[in-house]
């Protein structure tokens, strides 16, 4: 009983993770997943919803719960710390992701693993990277606010969590739609709400199979291209020079305090999920 209840927190952890990082540029909600263990499973629940749908249901319900608290409760806060204290927020989230990558490497090669593997995770974290300084350098377009444009938004949203790796957030913000939807969310706007939801939905729908698919085929492959992102999407939320610019003495040394909080939360969610999860 001991082990369910401290389960049934890790995941409600884990959710809110992977919920409020869904909502921070530069981070990818399915990554999150990968990185604390629970990708996979959550790909072959929606791809096969029928098949133990109570047992599954009942072990994704933490997750989902603390995902909606993610999302929805903390979506405001963290959009008003970017633009307060960024340097903050951002030390702290890649502490808690470093802080886990060792698990996801145990993940990766689960099933083995050859020289290749660790040349595509280098490949994919340099290349990813170049990609995403060039999106933040380049992209800024302004998109109409539309109900179409919000089934859009929900569809690019969802697909972060389906293709790991891909941070929504980013794109949002490159159209200038991220801080209407975190305003939507935190108020409850329905007619931002509804259609989001909708365009999520046929996310889910049209690509949870096909992403299910290819991880039965290249498991391994799948989760070091993973890790390359992560990578690289975790090293390109460091804070710019302007931003640590506008930090006092104690500011720092309480930016790096909650860098080193974020690490040791992060190794510690890693233990906890190899010594309550039976070995695969």
């Amino acid at each position: 009983m001991k082990n369910e209840l401290v389960q049934w927190i890790i995941r409600f952890i884990k959710g809110i993770f992977i919920g409020s990082g869904a909502i921070l540029p530069g981070v990818s909600g399915g990554a999150l997943a990968a990185v604390f263990g629970i990708y996979e499973e959550i790909i072959q629940f929606i791809s096969n919803i029928k098949k133990e749908f109570k047992s599954k249901l009942l072990f994704f319900l933490p997750v989902g719960l603390g995902g909606l608290f993610g999302i929805i409760v903390l979506a405001y806060p963290i959009e008003s710390l970017l633009r307060n204290h960024p340097v903050f927020i951002l030390l702290f989230f890649m502490g808690c992701i470093f802080g886990t990558v060792p698990l996801l490497y145990r993940k990766a090669k689960l099933h083995g693993q050859k020289k290749w593997h660790v040349y595509l995770t280098a490949f994919t974290a340099i290349l990813s990277f170049i990609l995403l300084v060039a999106a933040n350098t380049f992209l800024d377009v302004q998109v109409a606010q539309t109900p179409l444009t919000w089934i859009m938004v929900g569809f690019i949203f969802a697909s972060g969590f389906i293709v790991p790796g891909l941070s929504p957030s980013n794109f949002l913000i490159y159209m200038n739609l991220y801080e209407p939807l975190t305003r939507g969310i935190s108020q409850l706007d329905l007619t931002i709400l509804l259609p989001v939801g909708t365009g999520a939905l046929i996310c889910v729908v049209a690509l949870s199979k096909l992403v299910n698919h290819l991880m039965n085929l290249y498991y391994t492959t799948i989760f070091h291209f993973i890790l390359g992102i992560v990578i690289a999407s975790t090293v390109i939320i460091f804070p710019s020079q302007n931003q640590w610019s506008q930090l006092s003495l104690y500011g720092l040394f309480f930016s790096v305090a909650l860098f080193i909080i974020g690490l040791l939360l992060g190794l510690w969610m890693g233990r906890l999920e190899l010594k309550h999860k039976p070995e695969e």
